[in-house]
């Protein structure tokens, strides 16, 4: 089974940097678009960042200039390094993949959410 573990959310000051991670376990064959994403309560969740298998990037207006998104194949994950934090930054972060799966077949995949809390 092909899964996306997050990790790297935390609280952290305003004007602060995180930097989250999303990696790809499981028999995978290659990994397409990757992404992150965020949602508060009450809200939908929005596009923050997408990097594709060719490693362009585009990201939301909010984030611009402040997020990088990357990834390492070798290591099938996704890292989004987050830099002057504002609290309206603030909320649950998911990873998302697209995944071809040892049987050929394309699956978009969600990470479990890993919050992120920018407060003073």
């Amino acid at each position: 089974q092909v899964q996306l573990v997050e990790s790297g959310g935390g609280l952290v000051q305003p004007g602060g940097s995180l930097r989250l991670s999303c990696a790809v376990s499981g028999s995978i064959v290659s990994i397409g678009r990757m992404g992150w994403y965020r949602q508060v309560p009450g809200k939908e969740r929005d596009l923050v960042a997408v990097i594709t298998s060719s490693t362009h990037t585009n990201y939301a207006d909010s984030v611009k200039g402040r997020f990088t998104i990357s990834r390492d194949n070798a290591k099938n994950t996704v890292y989004l390094q987050m830099n002057s934090l504002k609290p309206e930054d603030t909320a649950v972060y998911y990873c998302n993949a697209a995944v071809v799966a040892t049987n050929y077949k394309y699956f978009e995949l969600w990470g479990q959410g890993t919050l992120v809390t920018v407060s003073s």
